[in-house]
């Protein structure tokens, strides 16, 4: 399969969480109160980053969604390969397992499950045709006709399967952010699909994004919102340290690895 889901997730995920950072920014000093939220009564404030930066409130995001055992992403992200986007919907955790499914372009869709040393993965007709554009017909059909609807399995530590494994490990997705600074300013406060979060911008020479963060509970990153017009694109997390249905396909699986 070419370069998609990865690519693009770094693109956006990887990308936005470093450029929103892991440490306060220099500057916080000279902001004024209306920016860091701070206020004559912010001692009785219920506000839970009250007199913090954004920069400052990005690290604990960042540190909190870090730290976390695992989250679902959904999302729509920028494929660079295509110029489209893809849309996902996929749990991970620490272990490296991931269950969930992608669409490119909005041409078919792809299951997968890792699940331990093994990936699972079924792929409908129209996701199959669209990724073997450009083709001989006959191929095409043979490759339609052998694993459209089906369960798949090849080895997590095969060289066909790198780009799901990297896709499936958290590490990966979020990136290294622990020498990033943020110059991130405070936005209103809002919800994301009933959680109450405040908002953050990052405005960047060539780059802006929206980040989302919960303010009951622990300071996760709730959402990554792209305002780059070039390079739209949004994910939203949830589920967090909730457990990853990994399970095994049930019924008949065709063993990629032993086809060649």
């Amino acid at each position: 399969m070419r370069r998609t889901a990865l690519a693009a997730l770094c693109l956006t995920a990887v990308a936005t969480m470093a450029v929103t950072g892991c440490q306060g920014d220099d500057k916080a000093d000279g902001k004024s109160k209306a920016d860091t939220g701070q206020s004559e009564q912010s001692g009785t404030s219920k506000e839970p980053f009250a007199g913090l930066t954004g920069g400052e409130i990005a690290e604990r995001a960042v540190d909190a969604t870090y730290e976390a055992d695992s989250f679902r992403m959904t999302g729509d992200i920028p494929d660079e390969e295509s110029g489209g986007t893809i849309a996902l919907d996929m749990a991970l955790d620490r272990k490296g397992n991931c269950a969930g499914n992608l669409s490119i372009g909005g041409e078919g869709r792809a299951d997968l499950i890792k699940s331990g040393d093994t990936i699972y993965m079924k792929y409908d007709e129209d996701f199959l045709r669209a990724q073997s554009e450009g083709e001989p017909k006959d191929e095409t059909d043979a490759v339609v006709d052998m694993l459209a609807g089906k369960w798949t399995k090849m080895s997590a530590k095969g060289p066909d399967a790198e780009e799901f494994t990297d896709f499936c490990d958290i590490s990966t997705v979020l990136g290294d952010a622990e020498d990033t600074r943020s110059d991130a300013t405070r936005g209103k406060t809002t919800d994301v699909d009933g959680t109450p979060a405040i908002t953050l911008h990052e405005k960047g020479d060539k780059e802006n994004y929206t980040l989302y963060v919960a303010t009951e509970g622990e300071p996760y990153v709730l959402k990554l919102v792209s305002d780059t017009p070039s390079d739209k694109g949004s994910l939203t997390f949830s589920d967090y340290d909730k457990p990853v249905p990994a399970d095994k396909p049930s019924g008949e699986i065709l063993d990629l690895d032993e086809l060649g």
